[in-house]
């Protein structure tokens, strides 16, 4: 294929298929959330089928490259795609931060009757703005009554004395390690060395395995410890909505770096100057990466 020409795929019903299993998985998680009892496995469906579409869907990428049908002008298209995916993801979360900033700074300094003719008397009379708002609507007009209970304490910096057992410092330092890590296998690959990509690439991995280990673990211990969940006032809404969509993501992240690391490892895919699924991987990861460090400062330190 001569350097001019632009490879036009086939025609494919794998869009439709891929857009079936988003629905069902949106569908399903919006009614699992609800309580409907249909919900996971609506949720699950959905997953299966998209999994599968995308399955199908890189595998023909791929195999596609490996023949020799991607010019580089289909090759730099696939870099523009992923940085407008990733300038999405920028704007998905940047949806969640200002939804945060709005409640905190503008919201609840309204609801507590600061502002140009703001009265709370009728809303919350004798609201007082804090942050983070441990106090439950429920619990202002009924007391602290057994189905109205809130958190406990915030998920915040606990002080010096308690830093060392704190796991988001910890979590923090594991992905920014991450980082590094996916750094050294992508200066790896660039220089042929198999050896060191794959190790840098797995040791990778491993750290975002961890990283969802001690988020779970993190959860747990906020749920039964602490009484702060998903119910519990506009605190438990926004905390785990930020830092459970974050963790969804590095869940597909360290899925997409471990199918790059199973890929060097039976196909002996990747040279150094043809590497991009790895690239692409690596960005989204770097990504994950930024968007904890804000977490971290704007749902941790200053929560």
């Amino acid at each position: 294929m001569s350097a001019g020409t632009y490879y036009v795929p086939e025609q494919s019903r794998l869009p439709i298929w891929a857009s079936l299993g988003l629905f069902l998985t949106v569908f399903g998680a919006a009614n699992w959330i609800n309580g409907n009892a249909k919900g996971p496995y609506i949720f699950l469906v959905g997953g299966l089928v998209f999994a599968t579409v995308l399955w199908s869907w890189f595998s023909i990428v791929i195999s596609e490259n490996m023949a020799g049908k991607n010019s580089p002008q289909l090759k730099r298209s696939y870099v523009m795609g992923m940085g407008w995916f990733i300038f999405s993801e920028v704007m998905f979360f940047a949806a969640f931060f200002g939804a945060l900033f709005y409640i905190r700074n503008l919201a609840l300094p309204w609801l507590s009757g600061v502002g140009d003719g703001a009265d709370n008397g009728l809303l919350w009379p004798g609201f007082e703005a804090e942050w983070p708002l441990l106090t439950t609507p429920d619990m202002a007009v009924n007391g602290d009554a057994a189905t109205n209970i809130g958190p406990g304490q915030s998920m915040s910096f606990p002080g010096w004395e308690g830093m060392l057992g704190w796991l988001p410092l910890w979590n923090t330092l594991i992905l920014l390690t991450s980082s590094v890590t996916v750094h050294f296998a992508h200066s790896a690959v660039k220089n042929n060395n198999r050896k060191g990509f794959n190790i840098w690439l797995g040791l990778t991995v491993v750290l975002g395995v961890v990283f969802l280990i001690l988020q779970v673990e993190e959860y747990i211990h906020a749920y039964h410890e602490l009484g702060l969940t998903l119910q519990s006032g506009i605190y438990g809404t926004t905390f785990f909505m930020l830092t459970g969509f974050h963790g969804a993501h590095v869940t597909i992240g360290t899925l997409m770096l471990f199918i790059m690391l199973m890929r060097s490892l039976i196909k002996g895919h990747f040279k150094p100057d043809d590497n991009f699924g790895f690239e692409a991987a690596s960005w989204y990861w770097h990504f994950v990466d930024v968007v904890w460090v804000g977490l971290f400062f704007v749902v941790y330190i200053f929560g």
